[in-house]
């Protein structure tokens, strides 16, 4: 049975994941900036590299608009840091997304096609920006790795909401 999807404009209560540095990173709840949450589907998928290699080179961008970057997968410790090894990312990387989170967001959930793809359910791609008080701006899930926001468009678009203090969308 799917999960009810996230109402924009709620409050996302924070979550916290622990990161590829040994650290932990907590989205949701108030903040002192806005965040740019992503969702992706773990080391087994090619589309999500290539995603998050966009978002890396474009994290200063992101930063001068006044926006915090976390991503986050249900991969393990091991499969999070082979891919920060690979590809050297330069933003907040967690792991361990549970089934309990992927809930909470209302992402899809995908069980293995076999034992070589992953180990573990995982959830599909979502984008989520929160303002900086938590509440859910945008929210963009998808179903399976081809259908994605392309970073810049995102990006211009999050700069106009925030400086022109745009209400959320979707909510009726």
């Amino acid at each position: 049975m799917p999960t009810p999807k996230p109402i924009p404009g709620s409050i996302l209560k924070p979550m916290t994941f622990p990161t590829v540095d040994g650290g932990q990173m907590t989205v949701g709840g108030h903040k002192d900036n806005w965040t740019l949450l992503v969702v992706y589907r773990g080391k087994h998928c090619p589309r999500c590299k290539k995603y998050l290699n966009i978002l890396n080179e474009m994290r200063s961008d992101w930063a001068d608009a006044g926006f915090d970057i976390a991503v986050v997968s249900a991969d393990s410790q091991e499969k999070a840091q082979a891919d920060q090894a690979e590809f050297g990312w330069g933003f907040d990387l967690g792991y361990d997304l549970s089934e309990v989170q992927m809930a909470t967001l209302g992402v899809y959930v995908t069980e293995p096609m076999s034992p070589e793809e992953t180990d573990r359910r995982f959830a599909e791609p979502g984008i989520f920006v929160l303002r900086a008080d938590g509440s859910q701006i945008v929210v963009a899930i998808s179903n399976g790795p081809a259908v994605r926001p392309e970073l810049a468009e995102l990006l211009d678009g999050m700069i106009f909401n925030k400086t022109k203090d745009r209400p959320h969308r979707g909510t009726v």
